[in-house]
């Protein structure tokens, strides 16, 4: 087991892992920012390391200087959290040559499945479904154009590169397509320093289903289950539950087998999820992979009790599956996460500031994931996720009702967040007969 790890993150997800590690008995370092000085993960972590100013290019993603405060702080490997450069194979790469273990997985394995269009084409090989689309990057509007003439309207113009709904288009005609293209382009390129597109067919009023998945690096991979990931808007996700209400045992299985074998060729290690639309008729067609832990991954962890922080952390010391896991994977009642951010509930507009009240909910079966606190500041510089609310019911009933209790005790004062928002949701008729998708978020809004 390693002595000694530094976490390339902040927030709620740097906290995590330093809980992570602190129940291994494994030493933690945070790096910060000059915003984060007085944050929860550098109070917490047992070394702390000062690598910039507030902006993420000169702070967090900078690697020369997340690396050499690995170095002076002697650890042995690096948890990287989501976001930030938890996907970067370069910095993976970095993490290597400096005899630094990179808690996810190898380089190659990240470059292969953090590209979309070489990650499609590895799933197809594979037999795993995906969305008809383009056979690779379209280089231009009328190569895009003539891709969408076989494909058949409406189409999606994606990045290669990056997530967040970035550099994406929907695509209804071909009077739209040229301008349209060179939009996605342009917000690509400078979203992501990549410019590059592909095309896939555009799935009408899909669910975003994802499963997460767990690899050792002796060949094994194991599925643990769905999330739905359907409340969400502009592509950035709201609320995740599990199990989804779509999902039957069968294809659970089905897909979880499917994966492992798939995944396992491939010579993936460590977490990661598979991300696909479910059409009308139950049918999945794998869409991307991240190459990395989830904001979402507490869902999967209150009902499985495994806790994939840990887990990673074993898996990258060499530890097998079957010794990380002790057991089958086995799921218990349902659980829903809300992502309480710090902006407006109605403008969607940012929200920084000191938070002068800050009361969370507790009670059976309720999860607070935040490194948010009363007299604590909420920079401007950063993500606005400030907490993560868990709930786990025997079903999906108790589980909303618990939701519903939870949110109505959390207080948090001295600026504005989404829990207005998410209490809305949670008494909305449709969302509790669990009949929504991806565009729930857009009619719902309009409804007020």
């Amino acid at each position: 087991m390693f002595n000694k790890i530094l976490v390339a993150n902040r927030g709620e997800i740097a906290l995590r892992v330093i809980c992570a590690c602190k129940e291994l008995g494994i030493r933690s370092v945070a790096i910060y920012s000059e915003a984060d000085r007085n944050s929860l993960h550098v109070r917490f972590a047992d070394e702390a390391i000062c690598i910039g100013p507030p902006q993420l290019a000169q702070s967090y993603l900078n690697v020369p200087a997340v690396i050499s405060a690995a170095e002076i702080a002697n650890v042995d490997a690096i948890h990287p959290g989501y976001g930030l450069l938890s996907e970067n194979a370069n910095f993976a790469e970095v993490c290597e040559a400096s005899q630094i273990k990179f808690i996810g997985p190898p380089p190659e394995v990240i470059r292969l499945m953090g590209e979309k269009e070489k990650a499609r084409a590895a799933m197809k090989q594979y037999g795993v479904p995906i969305v008809p689309g383009s056979d690779g990057v379209v280089a231009s509007a009328e190569e895009a154009l003539e891709w969408a003439r076989q494909i058949g309207f409406p189409v999606i113009v994606k990045a290669t590169a990056g997530g967040g709904g970035r550099g994406m288009r929907i695509v209804r005609n071909e009077e739209e397509l040229p301008a349209l293209y060179r939009q996605a382009q342009s917000e690509a390129a400078g979203a992501f320093g990549n410019g590059d597109l592909y095309l896939e067919r555009y799935v009408e009023n899909p669910r975003h289903i994802e499963f997460q998945v767990l690899g050792d690096e002796h060949g094994n991979v194991v599925s643990l289950g769905e999330r739905e990931c359907s409340i969400q808007r502009r592509h950035q996700k709201l609320l995740e539950e599990s199990p989804s209400v779509r999902m039957t045992s069968e294809l659970r299985k089905e897909t979880g087998d499917m994966l492992s074998k798939t995944l396992s060729a491939v010579g993936y290690q460590n977490a990661g999820t598979i991300e696909f639309l479910m059409d009308q008729q139950r049918r999945l067609y794998f869409i991307e992979m991240n190459t990395r832990i989830q904001v979402e991954h507490p869902v999967t962890e209150m009902v499985t009790d495994v806790d994939l922080v840990k887990s990673q952390i074993m898996i990258a010391a060499g530890a097998k599956l079957s010794d990380v896991l002790q057991g089958p994977i086995v799921h218990r009642g349902h659980a829903i996460e809300c992502r309480i951010n710090a902006e407006h509930p109605e403008k969607f507009t940012p929200s920084a500031g000191k938070i002068t009240t800050f009361n969370p909910p507790g009670g059976t079966g309720v999860r607070i994931d935040t490194a948010a606190y009363a007299e604590g500041t909420i920079p401007p510089y950063y993500d606005s996720l400030i907490a993560k609310l868990v709930v786990r019911g025997k079903d999906r009933a108790e589980a909303i009702s618990r939701m519903s209790r939870a949110l109505g005790m959390f207080i948090v004062e001295g600026i504005y967040t989404t829990i207005p928002l998410h209490r809305r949701i949670l008494a909305d008729p449709e969302f509790r007969a669990g009949n929504f998708d991806t565009g729930f978020i857009e009619r719902f809004l309009a409804k007020k």
